[in-house]
């Protein structure tokens, strides 16, 4: 195990102290638990890494004397021989569009810097009163509008945008860019993103980390900066799909999760997820199944009919209906100060003022010329009312007439092109949320696996498992188990 190897000093050389990065943060806590470490020399090593690699653009906030202050904290109560809780000195990253008290909370945004919440969103509140010390607040696509992290705001580095980890001319993916970045880059061993519409399995395909979408309604909504109720949700995001699920089971209870049997797992494969695969992405998803059938996996092919077409009578419609309303309500309930008219003035990034001055703030959505926009509700309600319900159903079909355990795909359909404004363009947008929207929009739960390295490329490739809903428990199972199997990607350079 990483932890042991480390721990005992094989990781250095020359009698240099060992690098306490490496943790996952599983093993951190067993760590700091057993005395082995102390919460304050592990927080001070991630400080460091962070400050180390500012030129990623990773955080807005880095909360050097906050974090210092909680791990000193948790020594005491090790020191008081208190009983060790679950993430006791461990520390984590929170993405910036969820509160947390005492520090900004800028949805990677102008208007909102002055913002500085007084208690944490309540999906933090658990992870801290688990004992988890907040290294800071993470770098994300301004207002969580997209999928590139590319954003001219909060820079630390001389070059705009959250960069990769693995390669920092590369795009970062999003919007939970900073989190994703900052774990895959070892500056912390897991944190907490959101995900609309792929946004904590997207970048951590991109940068090496495992991540859950949780099924919507299992993680409370409260203080975090929306865009769309009804698809937002908070997810946990770490080295290894065992932090996954411990940061899930702190969240929202229940027992440990142990790995799966893998044999007799039942996993299909629709080809509505095969297209647009880059040559590194194919060859690393087909090596990982071949791997998972010589373990017992049967990987089923199934046909979704009208997938892709029911999406998009959903995605789009649902969200930028939605984020009128529900950005006004978050701006006026939680003491922002801010008006939304003040808001989107201040939006730096082209390709989110262009959607909410465009769409957003007029409630339009795109149409065929001569139209080109047309009124948002009536497709809105068409989306609840009538594609929602249809899109649920087949995947309900889909699991129950295959027998499935979960669908498998590729996470995105390729490994991360050049950082740029390009990578903000709606042709990225679409290609990249391609396999992570559908199961979003029909509320269901999804674990992101990172695979291996493309061959040529040498930048991480995912795997995502989707389950029926509720099946939150049993997607990390199976994603233990297919990481046991396949092992860890190694950390950005």
């Amino acid at each position: 195990m990483a932890g042991a190897f480390v721990l005992t000093g094989c990781a250095s050389t020359g009698g240099s102290a060992p690098d306490l990065t490496t943790l996952t943060a599983s093993e951190a806590a067993a760590a700091v638990c057993s005395g082995r470490v102390s919460s304050e020399a592990l927080t001070r090593a991630y400080l460091a890494r962070a400050q180390a690699r500012a030129a990623l653009n990773a955080f807005v906030t880095l909360d050097e004397a906050g974090a210092l202050a909680a791990a000193r904290q948790a020594d005491a109560r090790h020191a008081s021989g208190a009983p060790c809780l679950p993430l006791q000195g461990v520390p984590i990253v929170v993405k910036d569009n969820i509160e947390a008290a005492g520090l900004p909370t800028t949805a990677g945004t102008p208007a909102l810097k002055g913002f500085v919440p007084k208690v944490d969103a309540p999906v933090l509140q658990k992870l801290r009163a688990a004992g988890a010390v907040v290294l800071g607040k993470t770098n994300m696509h301004e207002l969580a509008f997209g999928i590139s992290g590319f954003n001219p705001n909060y820079n630390t580095g001389p070059q705009p945008g959250v960069r990769n980890a693995y390669d920092p001319s590369r795009m970062a993916g999003g919007s939970s860019s900073g989190t994703a970045v900052a774990i895959g880059a070892r500056m912390a061993p897991a944190g907490l993103g959101t995900d609309t519409g792929g946004s904590v399995r997207l970048p951590c395909a991109l940068n090496g980390c495992a991540s859950l979408r949780p099924t919507m309604g299992r993680y409370a909504q409260t203080g975090i900066a929306p865009i769309s109720h009804t698809r937002d949700t908070a997810g946990p995001m770490a080295v290894s799909m065992t932090d996954v699920a411990l940061l899930d089971r702190v969240i929202a209870g229940g027992d440990a999760v142990a790995a799966a049997d893998l044999r007799g797992v039942r996993l299909g494969l629709a080809p509505d997820f095969m297209v647009n695969l880059d040559a590194d992405t194919r060859s690393a998803f087909d090596a990982a199944l071949d791997r998972l059938r010589a373990a017992g996996v049967t990987v089923v092919p199934v046909t979704m009919p009208r997938l892709m077409q029911l999406n998009g009578l959903v995605g789009f419609p649902v969200a930028l209906y939605e984020a009128h309303d529900d950005m006004v309500r978050y701006l006026r309930e939680r003491g922002t100060g801010v008006s939304l008219a003040q808001l989107v003035s201040g939006i730096a990034s082209p390709d989110v003022k262009g959607t909410y001055e465009a769409l957003v703030v007029p409630r339009k959505l795109p149409a065929p010329p001569p139209a080109n926009l047309v009124d948002a509700e009536p497709a809105y309600r068409a989306a609840l009312a009538t594609h929602r319900p249809a899109l649920v159903r087949l995947y309900a079909d889909t699991f129950a007439q295959h027998r499935l355990d979960a669908l498998v795909f590729p996470t995105v359909p390729q490994v991360a092109p050049a950082a740029g404004p390009q990578s903000s363009s709606l042709q990225t947008f679409g290609l990249f949320i391609q396999n992570t929207d559908p199961g979003s929009n029909a509320g269901l739960p999804g674990v992101q696996v990172p695979i291996g390295l493309g061959a040529s490329s040498r930048l991480p490739v995912g795997m995502e498992l989707d389950g029926p809903a509720g099946s939150d428990r049993r997607l990390l199972a199976l994603g233990m188990a297919i990481e046991g199997l396949l092992g860890r990607v190694p950390a950005g350079r």
